[in-house]
């Protein structure tokens, strides 16, 4: 299980790094104990949460509803509770 994914109840929290303003909105990997995430939209009026929340209940395939920011909302590391266990999680965001 990597450092930046954890089991939590029925769920997983996620720590991740995010970089907002990007070219395109793309996982890049492993930044420290962080999953880095690069985000088109800009760090303005929140619409970058928003982004981020949406990109990874689409890539995990579960609804919006499902991920919630922890905390982070105004610094580039966040952390997210979405209800999938740790292991599907894993295997979704990072496909071999």
């Amino acid at each position: 299980m990597p450092v930046w994914l954890h089991s939590d109840g029925d769920g997983s929290v996620l720590t991740l790094h995010v970089q907002p303003g990007a070219k395109r909105t793309e996982i890049v990997g492993e930044h420290g104990d962080a999953l880095k995430l690069r985000l088109a939209a800009p760090p303005i009026d929140g619409r970058a949460n928003e982004s981020l929340v949406a990109f990874v209940a689409q890539t995990l395939g579960i609804p919006r509803h499902s991920v919630t920011l922890l905390s982070g909302q105004s610094s580039r590391r966040k952390r997210l509770c979405v209800a999938l266990g740790a292991s599907e999680v894993q295997h979704r965001l990072l496909p071999t």
